[in-house]
């Protein structure tokens, strides 16, 4: 049986806020990576492991979307999305619904051509187009690029999705699973809590806070009686004024950030939460190397 497996990586790009996580947490079923309306969610690469016991193993990588950066963080999150394309076995790359191709896209292309890797284009957002308007989207970036599939899905209402697994193992090498049957991702319970967080904050604060703020998680500890697991966490932001909206008339926004957190890390722990948060201020902390390091965003993590 073990020689008829196959195995191998696949990396999900794509502008931001395009759909990646949204379409990997659909193919894993669960919810590993956070998704949110606003832009760079994705921080950091993440890997997921969906597996097939008859066919074998697809290793996902969400990377960050690949722009023109600003800040040292963006930097290093679009340094992390390109080199990935170097480094697996096929491509999904994700796009809007239009016959019209951004300076984005235009950027991606770019990338794409440097590379040997089959590239399985994704037209999601199929949901929100008329079903006759789908064909000449897709003639109009097969004209543009060598694809090895096109597929017009809905990754958010799961429209279209269940044909991905098949067309990626197509082009996967032959050779064990890497990870065990049991394995989700490889993702640290810490890593995946501090996101969680953030995502909650992403959800309740005003657009312009978001992007300048990290979460790390000071303490993680499970209670010897009880059942119940303790977690003291900071949120780091760029600015007093970012703290005083954070923390929210009363406490208040921090509450709302807290039960909305706390009620998902129970789901993924399995267990009640003690959940503590701080809000901390680290001025200009996406332009220091020091701290980027510090907040678990370095190269050797990748």
């Amino acid at each position: 049986m073990e020689a008829n497996l196959k195995s191998g990586f696949v990396t999900l790009i794509g502008r931001p806020n395009v759909g990646k996580s949204t379409l990997m947490n659909r193919l894993i079923g669960q919810k590993i990576a956070i998704t949110s309306k606003k832009p760079q969610t994705t921080r950091n690469r993440i890997q997921t492991v969906y597996t097939d016991e008859q066919k074998g193993q697809i290793v996902f990588l969400d990377t960050p979307g690949i722009h023109k950066a600003k800040n040292k963080l963006g930097e290093y999150m679009v340094n992390v999305a390109e080199r990935t394309l170097q480094e697996v076995d096929v491509i999904l790359w994700l796009v809007e619904p239009s016959n019209f191709i951004g300076a984005g896209e235009r950027h991606i292309l770019e990338k794409l051509a440097r590379v040997k890797t089959p590239v399985i284009l994704i037209i999601n957002k199929t949901d929100t187009v008329k079903r006759e308007d789908v064909l000449s989207y897709i003639d109009t970036y097969r004209k543009e690029y060598d694809f090895a599939e096109v597929v017009p899905l809905s990754a958010l209402r799961g429209e279209n999705t269940e044909i991905l697994p098949d067309l990626i193992f197509k082009y996967l090498p032959y050779g064990p699973m890497f990870y065990d049957e049991e394995t989700v991702t490889d993702q640290p319970e810490r890593q995946i809590v501090a996101e969680i967080i953030r995502e909650k904050s992403l959800h309740v604060l005003e657009e312009e806070i978001p992007h300048g703020i990290a979460v790390t998680i000071e303490r993680m500890k499970e209670r010897s009686k009880g059942g119940i697991t303790d977690i003291d966490a900071t949120i780091v932001c760029e600015r007093a004024s970012h703290k005083g909206i954070i923390i929210g008339k009363g406490g208040s926004m921090l509450k709302k950030i807290g039960t909305n957190a706390r009620f998902e890390i129970e789901r993924l722990l399995d267990c009640k939460v003690n959940l503590k948060l701080w809000v901390k201020v680290k001025k200009d902390w996406r332009d220091s190397d020091f701290l980027l390091k510090n907040f678990g965003y370095r190269e050797d993590n990748q």
